[in-house]
């Protein structure tokens, strides 16, 4: 961005932003990190998501954090407009573009890679034309054929998360025969209507929907089988991060931890995740995640360069000359 003057929301009336750094580069999907699992920062521009809900709705705030995470360390950051919290309301589609949209714009052009966490394709139009350049959506077995049109068309990454029902009905469809075989099963039916579509398998990401129409021990059980979900041959990405069964794991005297005091257990998915070579996390507290992955990056390598010497041919003393 050439000046604060370009940023929405930073005219006289408004409180100033922080001072934006020159972009050193263009932020794309192909440019992200090959080496260590991706980490996504999460933006919510809402009154009343479960985590922060009203700490970052204003668009002044919210490009406020949205740059602090990406000068942080985030790979992505996924900006929002509608909670998705079990019981949330819906949030229309003009009300969600207001929220979002200028906060797409400002984070583009200060040069970090931005996706749209939406059910709207066409939320998520309006967000790639703003500088957006990946799409998250929750709907799981309901996305929109709308949606689906949408990734064909543009040929963009699309997140296909598992979820069954909306906000309102999600805690009562947890009725599973096996929740990793059956997590799989649906995602791949769905993902098969987008490669009917003419979506290309590379510009699908799947993610199982930890939280998501699961209880506690289903979200234990599919965090735990997380190779199973990767067989799929999609990249993986994951989100655990401050959500309720990690809060019901870290119970104090009865009473569940508040979500911002989840999130040292939200980095320790974090490693688990990453030293599966799980592609992506998607996490509130940046700076965290990243140093984790970033050790289970070396660690995997490690192990690699142990099995690269023991798979080396043995080597023999070379015969000494007969005297």
């Amino acid at each position: 961005m050439d000046s604060l003057a370009a940023a929405p929301g930073t005219g006289p009336a408004t409180s100033p932003l922080p001072v934006l750094r020159a972009r050193t580069s263009v932020a794309s999907f192909d440019s992200l990190p090959t080496n260590r699992t991706v980490v996504m920062g999460i933006l919510n521009c809402t009154p009343d998501s479960f985590s922060d809900g009203g700490q970052y709705n204003s668009i002044d705030t919210a490009i406020s954090h949205g740059l602090r995470m990406f000068y942080g360390g985030a790979d992505i950051i996924d900006v929002g407009g509608e909670s998705t919290r079990p019981g949330a309301e819906e949030v229309g589609e003009e009300e969600e573009q207001r929220r979002i949209l200028p906060v797409i714009e400002a984070l583009a052009k200060a040069g970090a890679l931005v996706s749209v966490d939406t059910r709207h394709a066409t939320t998520a139009a309006l967000a790639l034309d703003a500088g957006a350049g990946l799409i998250n959506d929750v709907s799981g077995t309901n996305v929109h054929p709308e949606m689906i049109a949408l990734i064909a068309r543009r040929q963009v990454p699309y997140v296909l998360m598992h979820s069954r029902g909306n906000s309102r009905s999600m805690d009562s469809l947890t009725q599973y025969t096996d929740v990793v075989e059956d997590v799989v099963q649906e995602l791949s039916e769905v993902r098969e209507r987008f490669y009917a579509a003419g979506v290309k398998p590379d510009m699908l990401i799947v993610d199982p929907g930890i939280g998501f129409s699961k209880n506690a021990e289903q979200n234990w059980e599919l965090l735990a089988n997380l190779d199973r979900v990767a067989e799929l041959g999609n990249r993986v990405l994951v989100g655990t991060s401050r959500k309720r069964f990690l809060g019901s794991l870290l119970t104090t005297s009865g009473k569940a931890a508040a979500p911002k005091e989840r999130d040292d257990a939200t980095s320790a998915t974090t490693v688990f995740a990453a030293a599966q070579g799980i592609w992506g996390v998607r996490v509130h507290d940046v700076g965290a995640s990243v140093d984790a992955a970033k050790v289970a990056a070396r660690l995997m390598e490690g192990k690699r360069n142990r099995e690269a010497r023991l798979a080396e041919p043995a080597q023999t003393e070379p015969a000494q000359a007969a005297l």
